[in-house]
């Protein structure tokens, strides 16, 4: 079973382009991480400024260690949540039925 996050970000007018900067500096170092099974960032073809991710982890500790990294406290934290209008998150956890 893997926990689940999905998380959908939305620029701030203008913001775009540096949010999409910011999301190129984490995916690599973010698919790197040992507790990582999936991660993909995605951008909405409509709206430049929404960007959804869907990540896999081997479990809830794997995802806490992410947030916690020093990849995702700069580039996240400190470069793309400043700048966005929303952010949500949804958690889960994989189920075979």
């Amino acid at each position: 079973m893997a926990y689940v996050v999905t998380a959908k970000w939305t620029a701030k007018p203008g913001e775009e382009d540096a949010v999409a900067q910011a999301i190129r500096q984490l995916i690599g170092p973010s698919q790197a991480e040992p507790a990582m099974l999936h991660y993909q960032a995605h951008r909405d073809p409509e709206d430049p400024r929404v960007f959804f991710f869907y990540e896999q982890y081997t479990d809830q500790a794997g995802y806490e260690a992410h947030a916690a990294s020093e990849h995702f406290q700069a580039h996240g934290f400190g470069d793309a949540i400043p700048r966005l209008e929303s952010r949500e998150r949804a958690f889960y956890e994989t189920w075979d039925g």
